[in-house]
C-alpha cells in the first residue's frame, strides 16, 4: 500500500483487539490486489435513538486502486438476533475483497470493444420465442438470445440484417454474448 493505513472510530472507543482484527484483513487484501493506493476503515456508532437501538455501529471501508474507489459499509440489520462487531467487520471485508476480485479481474479481462468485431448476417430470427442465429462469412451459424442485443434492440431485427457480434462459448455451442445491428 502506497499510503498507510488509517482505522477511524467515531463516538466508539478505540480497541486494540478490533484494531488488531482490520489489520489482519487488510493485509489479506493484498492476494486480491497487489496496487492497493490506500485504505480507510472507519468504525462509527451512530447516534442513538428509540427508533435506532438495535443498530449500534457501523463499519465502513474505502480501497482507493488505481482509477477508482471502492467503498463497502455495512451494519447489523434489525432483524439480526446479534450485534457482533466482528461479524460486521467480517461482512464489510468480505464484501470488499469480493469487490478487489471484481475489479482485478476487470483488469486483466478488457473487452474487445464491438466496433473491432466480425460481421454476420441474421440468418433466422423467431421473435415470439426470443432468439435467432447469425451466419457468418465463413458459414457458422451462431445462437443469439434477445437480451444479447444492443439498442435499439431485438424487436427491431430482421432477417438479412447486417450486424456486428461478440461470440462466446454457450452450454451448446457458439454463442452470440453481444448483438449490434449495423443496417441491411
Amino acid at each position: 500500500m502506497q499510503v498507510p493505513l488509517e482505522i477511524t472510530f467515531r463516538n466508539a472507543e478505540r480497541s486494540d483487539p478490533v484494531e488488531a482484527v482490520i489489520r489482519e484483513r487488510v493485509d489479506k487484501l493484498t492476494q486480491y490486489f497487489n496496487n492497493i493506493i490506500s485504505c480507510r476503515v472507519t468504525l462509527e456508532v451512530p447516534n442513538r435513538t428509540p427508533q435506532y437501538d438495535v443498530l449500534n455501529h457501523r463499519v465502513g471501508i474505502e480501497i482507493s486502486v488505481p482509477g477508482d474507489e471502492l467503498i463497502v459499509s455495512r451494519e447489523p440489520t434489525e432483524h439480526d438476533d446479534f450485534n457482533d462487531i466482528y461479524l460486521t467487520i467480517r461482512d464489510a471485508f468480505d464484501a470488499a475483497e469480493s469487490q478487489l476480485k471484481s475489479y482485478s479481474e476487470r483488469l486483466r479481462d478488457p473487452r474487445k470493444p464491438i466496433e473491432d468485431s466480425p460481421f454476420a448476417t441474421v440468418n433466422k430470427i423467431f421473435t415470439d420465442e426470443g432468439y435467432g442465429f447469425l451466419l457468418t462469412p465463413d458459414e457458422r451459424e451462431i445462437y443469439f438470445h434477445e437480451n444479447s442485443v444492443a439498442h435499439p434492440g431485438f424487436s427491431k431485427l430482421n432477417e438479412g440484417d447486417t450486424v456486428r457480434f461478440v461470440e462466446s462459448r454457450g452450454d451448446e455451442g457458439p454463442q452470440a454474448s453481444l448483438v449490434k445491428a449495423t443496417g441491411r
